[in-house]
């Protein structure tokens, strides 16, 4: 499959439920910061999917990577958003599963070389459960995708070694459509409990103080990946 085929085969998959079961269930990520005015900490619980997209069953499954495009509509049909570099950090300290990363580097675009990392990361897991992290790097939310020629651009963050330093900074170099066996894509529900109150992902973007609980960047406007209305006809094109 190129990634065309690809996109279009998860999108029709993972929106019909072909997904394993351990996807279903989100995990709880507990995140804080400081108000500096007040002095007062600020504490939020995010949902996130224990491990990466995934297509199959229980026992036959793989780990798939996806353009930003596509990760965008099954984020929004699954009432999730796509994490920040933050985000990806508080969710590897959080992991109870951290596993050294594997690179490849011959035809690392292809779907068989994508298939073949999703084998060595099962034989590296050993079958541990749990909130897994550092087996591929996120697509992210970043600011820096809303500067001049970097609107049709993915970003990409993490991957990280044991000792907590990612592989990945932010980068913003591949086109949109570019996807590797290193891509994953991780969700977020979208409402956040902070401060024991349920609220919209969007509400804690637009505030002064709370939009740092999401991102370290100096705003988070860059909230969702634009995409086609619909994307599936247009990747048949």
């Amino acid at each position: 499959m190129n990634w065309k085929q690809r996109d279009s085969f998860a999108i029709t998959e993972l929106l019909a439920g072909n997904m394993p079961d351990f996807l279903r269930t989100f995990v709880p990520v507990s995140i804080s910061i400081t108000d500096s005015i007040n002095n007062k900490k600020i504490t939020a619980v995010l949902y996130v999917t224990p491990d990466y997209l995934s297509v199959g069953t229980n026992d036959d499954w793989a780990r798939i990577p996806l353009s930003p495009m596509s990760a965008q509509q099954i984020a929004d049909s699954f009432h999730c958003f796509l994490p920040t570099k933050k985000l990806v950090d508080d969710i590897y300290k959080a992991a109870n599963v951290k596993l050294e990363p594997v690179p490849m580097f011959a035809f690392r675009d292809s779907t068989p070389t994508m298939y073949q990392h999703h084998l060595i990361i099962e034989g590296q897991r050993k079958l541990r459960k749990g909130l897994i992290a550092g087996i591929k790097k996120d697509v992210v939310l970043s600011e820096q995708l809303k500067t001049p020629g970097k609107q049709s651009k993915v970003a990409i963050y993490g991957w990280h070694y044991l000792t907590g330093k990612p592989i990945q900074p932010v980068y913003t170099g591949h086109v949109n459509w570019y996807v590797d066996y290193s891509h994953g894509i991780r969700l977020i529900y979208e409402r956040i409990k902070v401060n024991g109150k349920w609220m919209h992902y969007a509400e804690l973007a637009n505030d002064p103080l709370l939009f740092r609980l999401l991102t370290d960047e100096s705003s988070f406007s860059f909230i969702r990946y634009p995409y086609e209305s619909n994307i599936f006809a247009a990747l048949q094109k």
